[in-house]
């Protein structure tokens, strides 16, 4: 894998210029790591925009099936799938322009991070966004 993370420095100043954080497979089972994850950066002060076809809403916010059905700027898709989804959710990612793609600890595929990268995105992968943004505050 030649996959390259941003320096925790510059992890931090995405963390800190981001306001909206969009959640692939965000689950409304509170036991779910991407329930707690998301929950924490909420209370952090960011809007979560749960992505997932299978829930109705989670925090009181009505999810949507494909991040391309979300109104407004994306600043950070965060994604709680298995790695072998990464190339089809990256292939959505690039038809929004979003700011960063980010893959979730124990997430990483060099298909999707070369097809991203040779387009300019920045892309976070096997990374905890709660961890890090608890590191870089």
């Amino acid at each position: 894998m030649t996959i390259e993370n941003p320096s925790r420095e510059e992890i931090g100043k995405i963390l800190k210029k981001a306001k909206r954080i969009a959640v692939v497979g965000l689950s409304d089972n509170p036991e779910r790591t991407s329930y707690s994850v998301s929950e924490a950066m909420k209370q952090a002060g960011y809007e979560i925009i749960p992505v997932n076809p299978k829930v109705d809403e989670v925090f009181g916010v009505k999810a949507v099936s494909s991040i391309k059905d979300i109104d407004g700027h994306v600043d950070i898709v965060n994604i709680f799938r298995r790695s072998e989804y990464l190339p089809e959710h990256a292939k959505e990612f690039a038809e929004i322009d979003a700011d960063v793609f980010w893959a979730q600890l124990g997430v990483e595929n060099e298909e999707a991070y070369q097809f991203l990268k040779e387009k300019g995105y920045t892309v976070i992968m096997n990374r905890c966004i709660k961890v890090e943004h608890s590191l870089t505050r």
